[in-house]
């Protein structure tokens, strides 16, 4: 499929956010540990999502998906093989081993795949289980971990943050002996739901929200009572910057403010303004854009899922921007794409030089990656004619019902067969 945004629009209107794919993702490897019948509401239908309850169908999990809520019930997983056909495409996936390995004492879940944009290596997560007495095999592509008198508490100090990693070890450490400690842990919003989930069902977790989590295992399933997946934040950021590379006001909704803080400053950088209120956030329109450094960083830093759209935005900047990613080496896929459509940046390693303001053209382009292709969709929504933005299956795995939002806003946007 391509998407076509036809011609240059100017756009305002209300975007609800929809829940947060990334925080979704680990709740629903957490139900593997769970004795109930688990329902979760705010879930997007996303296309991550999807590959994910196709993985716990293949396990033997029973689930209903419909208006964004999930009831979903593992006590018949009869399978502890999480295939490759599956992971290949999705390296969240990766996020089973941790709850498989802690109920089951054994599984095998393929080495991961995903989005292009580096290497990602689960040797975190590995060394993190063999460090709770896991034997752990990698053979023909696959992780065979086994645990055969169960996952023991243990002090695990991850080399470098990892948000996959800390969520893999937090669901691994539920059901091991004892007291599991992680230091250097991730401290994203996401996690932080993870570890509250935990606390009402009845786990003991210190830490939350900080670099040091505790977690006291248990020896019984969780009793998960229904709960809500938190806003998405990226989504949210994506459409605050489509406010902003058209200079346009735009007020998004269903959100938490608080999660966007970092991006919502580096805007005011670009002398945006903001209206905040308790759940929505309007960007207004500024005499001038300027231009604005960036690095990024883990969570409480500027997030690497929000580089490529700044950039977009950057291209309509006063003067020159630099984004230095500190976090992925190969995230810069889109820099030569936006240049296609007229942009100036330029690449030294892990910095990229945007120099603006230049005038967008419509151009075909290249999505290559989940937030590479939102970059794309923002410039396009500025170009002058049609930009036609080709392999967007990556959208779709991120951002629940894109066409009809953009829509919604007056971007002149339609999809096609390739």
């Amino acid at each position: 499929m391509k998407l076509l945004i036809v011609k240059k629009s100017p756009i305002s209107g209300n975007v609800p956010i929809s829940g947060a794919k990334n925080a979704a993702l680990p709740l629903l490897a957490l139900t593997i540990l769970a004795k109930n019948t688990v329902k979760i509401s705010n879930i997007p239908n996303v296309a991550d999502i999807n590959t994910m309850l196709k993985l716990l169908k293949l396990l033997g999990s029973k689930f209903e998906f419909k208006n964004n809520i999930l009831e979903i019930d593992t006590s018949t997983i009869n399978s502890t093989t999480a295939t490759y056909d599956i992971v290949k495409t999705m390296r969240a996936s990766i996020l089973t081993l941790g709850p498989l390995l802690s109920r089951f004492k054994e599984c095998k879940v393929s080495l991961p795949g995903g989005c292009a944009i580096g290497l990602r290596p689960v040797d975190l997560h590995l060394k993190a289980l063999e460090k709770m007495g896991a034997s752990i095999n990698i053979k023909n592509g696959y992780i065979h971990a086994i645990a055969k008198d169960g996952l023991v508490g243990s002090e695990i100090i991850f080399d470098k943050i990892t948000v996959t990693g800390t969520e893999n070890i937090i669901m691994a450490a539920v059901l091991a002996k004892g007291k599991t400690t992680l230091l250097n842990a991730a401290k994203e919003p996401e996690i932080v739901q993870l570890c509250e989930i935990l606390k009402t069902s009845g786990v003991k977790i210190d830490g939350i929200g900080t670099s040091t989590l505790t977690i006291q295992g248990q020896n019984e399933l969780l009793n998960i009572q229904p709960f809500s997946v938190i806003p998405d934040r990226i989504e949210a950021g994506t459409y605050l910057c489509a406010g902003a590379i058209a200079n346009c006001k735009l007020t998004i909704s269903n959100i938490i403010p608080k999660h966007i803080e970092n991006i919502i400053n580096k805007l005011e950088e670009m002398n945006f303004s903001f209206e905040i209120k308790e759940n929505e956030v309007t960007i207004l329109p500024t005499d001038e854009i300027k231009p604005v450094n960036i690095v990024t960083s883990e969570h409480p830093g500027f997030p690497t899922d929000m580089q490529a759209q700044f950039m977009a935005v950057a291209t309509q900047a006063n003067g020159v921007s630099i984004i230095e990613e500190r976090l992925f080496e190969n995230r810069f896929m889109h820099v030569a794409e936006l240049n296609r459509m007229g942009a100036d940046i330029r690449i030294n390693g892990k910095v990229a030089t945007i120099y603006g303001k230049t005038n967008l053209i419509g151009a075909d382009v290249m999505a290559t990656d989940l937030r590479a292709s939102s970059a794309l969709v923002l410039a396009g929504i500025i170009a002058e004619g049609e930009t036609k933005i080709h392999r967007v299956y990556h959208l779709f795995r991120g951002y629940e019902n894109l066409v009809e939002k953009l829509k919604n806003i007056g971007v002149e946007v339609k999809l096609e067969d390739e």
